[in-house]
């Protein structure tokens, strides 16, 4: 099971298995390879506000 990655602004979870389809990021793409510029979905914050989710 890949990896998840919880924001810590708002508790939004990537999932890699889903991916971000609304925002161009196909199922299968590991949370190391989102663009640079690439944000939550919810509340905007960038890349350095998410941490690793333990499940």
């Amino acid at each position: 099971m890949a990896q998840k990655y919880i924001c810590t602004v708002c508790d939004w979870i990537y999932d890699p298995e889903v991916g971000d389809v609304e925002n161009g990021i196909v199922a299968g793409t590991a949370f190391a390879d989102l663009p640079d510029d690439w944000g939550c979905p919810d509340c905007g914050v960038g890349k350095e506000d998410f941490e690793p989710l333990d499940e």
